[in-house]
């Protein structure tokens, strides 16, 4: 299945599996890709399936679409297309091979349908079955069974089974404990960055502050944290961590100065 991987920088924020539906880009939180970043746009761009391949079409934004660094109106997307979004990167990623048995082709073309070649010569029972098994592959019914071989008969339908319930959405916030900041407590979006820039939701103060010091992206119900730059350091309950780290009840966060203490709103 084709794909999206969001990223800034190095780090890998979220991914999105594409599909015949519409998947939106933009900074306003309604959208499917959601980028709280002030250089997008509240709907920034589209990506859909066009009759036999996945496009992007920009929304008139404000910054532009970029894909391999081109600004585009709409483009097709190949496997391994970066797009630039603000300062976020949409990797496309497409594993299936057009006509390869699952992929685009056969995921959108129908049902395969049994071919009789002109050079075949068939008796008539033979050519029966095979012109209802096609007319069965294009109306989606079942065909009938040949003649001697009756299909038994359909077991009784399962019991009905109420489905699990969807597990409560969980919204994260920081409680600061030290350090210089705009507020005292931060609830989470999807993503947040702790810094000084005018983007950071956790606004960092100080003239030696950090523009960008750490990122904060939410995936599966889960939070997790990481290092914007390499030579930034970020302490999880004392401990220096490496890449992203996922956030529990509970732990105490520094970087750059601050002390933020992690936990979920009741």
């Amino acid at each position: 299945m084709a794909k999206i991987i969001l990223k800034f920088e190095q780090s890998v924020l979220k991914e999105v599996p594409l599909s015949q539906g519409v998947v939106t880009v933009g900074r306003l939180p309604d959208n499917t890709i959601h980028i709280d970043n002030l250089a997008v746009s509240g709907h920034h761009a589209k990506i859909y399936w066009d009759g036999e391949k996945f496009v992007i079409e920009d929304n008139n934004s404000l910054n532009g679409t970029y894909v391999n660094k081109h600004r585009v109106s709409k483009a097709e997307l190949k496997d391994g297309d970066e797009v630039l979004v603000g300062k976020h990167t949409l990797s496309f990623k497409d594993e299936w091979h057009e006509g390869a048995p699952g992929g685009p082709a056969a995921e959108h073309n129908g049902p395969a349908v049994p071919q009789m070649q002109a050079t075949m010569v068939l008796d008539t029972k033979k050519a029966k079955e095979l012109l209802a098994m096609a007319a069965a592959a294009r109306t989606g019914t079942p065909p009938p069974a040949p003649a001697g071989h009756e299909s038994p008969a359909a077991p009784p339908p399962p019991a009905h089974v109420e489905p699990p319930a969807p597990p409560k959405e969980r919204i994260g916030m920081f409680s600061v404990l030290d350090g210089k900041t705009d507020a005292s407590s931060y609830v989470l979006g999807k993503m947040c960055v702790i810094g000084k820039s005018d983007m950071a939701s956790i606004k960092l103060k100080g003239f030696f502050a950090p523009n960008m010091a750490a990122l904060v992206n939410k995936r599966d119900n889960k939070y997790f944290i990481a290092a914007s730059e390499a030579k930034i350091k970020v302490r999880i309950n004392g401990q220096e961590i490496a890449g992203q780290r996922e956030l529990h009840e509970g732990d105490v966060v520094e970087v750059a100065g601050i002390k933020l203490n992690f936990g979920f709103q009741e």
